[in-house]
């Protein structure tokens, strides 16, 4: 069986790593029950240190539109270079609601 891939870095999620689930629209919002993606930790907690959950559930609800956003193609961009285990704490707190 193959590794699960993150649809943000493209990179394989081995089942020893720090993984989660990323509601694409916030439970806060109206997501809960909602379409959910299998992220890296890492890649998770970049979304929610960069963006509150009012523009996630606006406008950043599609893994295509988080993709295309200056600020996650440049993490996404220096992380997909890191191997599948890599994690690293996210600088920076979890943006406001």
């Amino acid at each position: 069986m193959t590794d699960p891939i993150c649809p943000l870095c493209d990179r394989p999620i081995p089942a020893h790593v720090r993984q989660s689930l990323h509601h694409l629209i916030p439970k806060l919002k109206g997501g809960k029950g909602g379409p959910v993606v299998l992220l890296h930790q890492v890649c998770h907690s970049a979304i929610h240190a960069r963006f509150t959950e009012g523009q996630l559930a606006r406008e950043l609800n599609t893994v295509e539109a988080l993709r295309a956003h200056p600020e996650m193609a440049k993490f996404l961009a220096w992380v997909a270079k890191r191997p599948p285990e890599f994690h690293s704490r996210t600088p920076g707190a979890r943006r406001k609601r």
